[in-house]
């Protein structure tokens, strides 16, 4: 892991097209801005892992589904 000290209007850049800007520095909060292409996603962690699991779990429920309705059809066969 790289770890960096930035100030408040300092910035980094990921490859050519990220830059995380340090916007605000309250206490123990820090206000990031970002800029990257529009066609990036970009999620707070504790979303993204939300985000992951419930895909997750609607892919186990579709391989659920087909497996019965192959045992179904092959049963009618």
């Amino acid at each position: 892991m790289l770890v960096l000290a930035r100030k408040k209007g300092q910035s980094i850049m990921i490859g050519p097209d990220i830059k995380i800007l340090v916007v605000e520095v309250t206490g123990e909060t820090v206000r990031l801005g970002i800029e990257a292409p529009a066609e990036m996603d970009i999620f707070r962690e504790e979303l993204y892992l939300d985000l992951q699991k419930e895909n997750t779990g609607a892919i186990t429920s579709a391989l659920e589904v087909m497996k019965f309705l192959q045992k179904t059809s092959s049963e009618k066969k």
